[in-house]
């Protein structure tokens, strides 16, 4: 359990801080109000790869649905110890919204380029995958990737992600990692 009031799932090194209303819609007008809200410092060169304006306003839609979506979209990543910055946001992870009827769920991340190769992304993910895998109907999690990032594959492939096939934009490729048998 972390220092904020927020739903948040604590890893080995980080905090994932899932994203609600309130956080998305300080992300998407006030930076220093998100950092506040998070009590850590945002980095000048946030957001991470793949995130946008654009991904943020989809989020506070979704998040407007209901308090039900909270843990189903948008979780930032923080560093909570580092020896300079002290608390800080290094990124974001989450999901495509809750599971599909036949299970599935479907997680992303990205990580600021000066924490990148230190574990930190597979350290988030697993802890989204195990989230995720909390809850009885999640039977799959699903990640698409580009076939040029081969450091987002390895990553997949080394937390147990298999590769199915096409993703469901063009250009990319699909990952599935399956329920543990008990």
């Amino acid at each position: 359990m972390t220092d904020t009031p927020y739903l948040d799932v604590v890893t080995e090194r980080l905090e994932l801080i899932a994203g609600t209303l309130e956080l998305a819609n300080a992300e998407a007008s006030n930076l220093s109000e998100l950092g506040k809200l998070l009590r850590a410092y945002i980095p000048e060169t946030w957001p991470p790869g793949f995130n946008d304006a654009d991904t943020v306003a989809f989020c506070v839609k979704q998040l407007s649905r209901g308090e039900d979506q909270v843990g189903w979209w948008h979780w930032y990543v923080i560093l909570p110890n580092h020896p300079e910055l002290g608390r800080v946001l290094i990124g974001l992870g989450g999901f495509k919204g809750q599971p599909m009827p036949e299970g599935d769920v479907e997680v992303g991340y990205a990580i600021l380029e000066d924490f990148q190769r230190c574990g930190y992304g597979t350290e988030a993910v697993q802890g989204l995958i195990d989230c995720a895998f909390s809850h009885d109907e999640v039977r799959y999690v699903m990640a698409e990737t580009l076939p040029e990032l081969k450091a987002s594959q390895g990553l997949l492939h080394k937390l147990g992600f298999h590769y199915v096939g096409a993703g469901s934009e063009a250009g990319s490729i699909r990952f599935e990692l399956a329920r543990p048998a008990l």
